[in-house]
């Protein structure tokens, strides 16, 4: 038997139809009766098999990619979902040539991330610089530069602790703006010591003082920059229009703003309590164990130079 193949296609309405492929005439001449052309439909040579297959293959970088994607229920949180698949996939033995990757939100949230550590590195080395310019020392802008990495601290401890979760992005940016804020109540009492010292005060004394005249400054940006962080923190919405017009203001908390704010504020509120103590504390430390070391350093290369002696003309 000879099959000759149609020159012509199925309709496109017909394509998808699994009968009407079925019931396509075979066209063939019978060579066994004496050449009749006849006709039988598809179904009496063929037989469909139903079976699961890939709708395309995609490649990227000329590599065959399969994705396989997924949304996360409600009261789960997606990185604690992907730490747990990451975690099945490591015990999984692959095929040679076979690998995974996760893309995505965790791709992106990682990118993000990185380009929040160069930025928050790129503005601790320009802080940095001005700041030793400002008081001709490399060592007090280390003193300074410390509060924010113990204010960090204190951002994780307090997200912990209430068991909240960090935006990359806007905890990012609100440890960059936090800070400014603690930078300057570092400024505060490094320069105020440094006046002291320069009077006369004994060093142990200047320390004392300076953290002593500097507290009320340093406590009221503190309270004053929480207190008005907290009503975004929160979502404390109120409209203005209505409170005016209908003496109803239409109060309420939460919404959508909350999801985009609230990450920032809390990193902000979080850093600066932390960051306020650890300013009154840290700081003075720091400072006079600074100039201790640094005093016994020289103390002990004068004594080098003197006990050099000198050459024979």
């Amino acid at each position: 038997m000879t099959i000759t193949r149609s020159k012509f296609r199925v309709a496109e309405h017909q394509r998808n139809d699994i009968n009407a492929l079925l019931n396509l005439p075979v066209t063939y001449r019978d060579m066994s009766s004496g050449g009749i052309v006849r006709q039988v439909p598809l179904s009496a040579v063929a037989k469909i098999d139903y079976s699961n297959s890939y709708a395309g293959i995609r490649r990227i970088d000329q590599k065959r990619v399969i994705t396989l994607s997924s949304n996360v229920l409600n009261n789960y949180n997606a990185n604690e979902v992907v730490q747990e698949i990451v975690s099945s996939l490591d015990e999984y033995s692959f095929p040679d040539g076979v690998t995974y990757k996760m893309t995505g939100e965790q791709e992106e949230m990682a990118e993000t991330a990185a380009f929040m550590g160069k930025a928050f590195l790129i503005a601790a080395m320009l802080m940095f610089m001005i700041l030793v310019l400002q008081f001709n020392s490399t060592s007090k802008p280390f003193i300074v530069l410390a509060e924010i990495l113990f204010s960090v601290i204190g951002i994780l401890i307090g997200f912990s602790l209430f068991k909240m979760e960090i935006s990359v992005v806007m905890s990012g940016v609100g440890m960059l703006a936090l800070s400014g804020i603690i930078v300057r109540n570092g400024i505060l009492l490094v320069e105020f010591t440094d006046l002291l010292i320069a009077q006369g005060v004994e060093l142990k004394a200047a320390v004392i003082e300076a953290a002593r005249t500097r507290m009320t400054p340093v406590l009221l940006t503190a309270m004053a920059a929480t207190a008005g962080l907290i009503p975004l923190a929160v979502g404390f919405n109120i409209d203005f229009v209505k409170m005016f017009t209908e003496l109803n203001p239409h109060i309420f908390f939460g919404g959508d703003n909350v999801a985009f704010w609230g990450p920032l504020s809390w990193t902000m509120i979080f850093g600066l309590i932390f960051g306020t103590i650890l300013t009154l504390v840290l700081v003075p430390v720091l400072y006079l164990l600074m100039a201790k070391v640094q005093a016994r350093v020289f103390k002990k290369k004068l004594v080098a130079d003197t006990e050099t002696p000198a050459p024979a003309h």
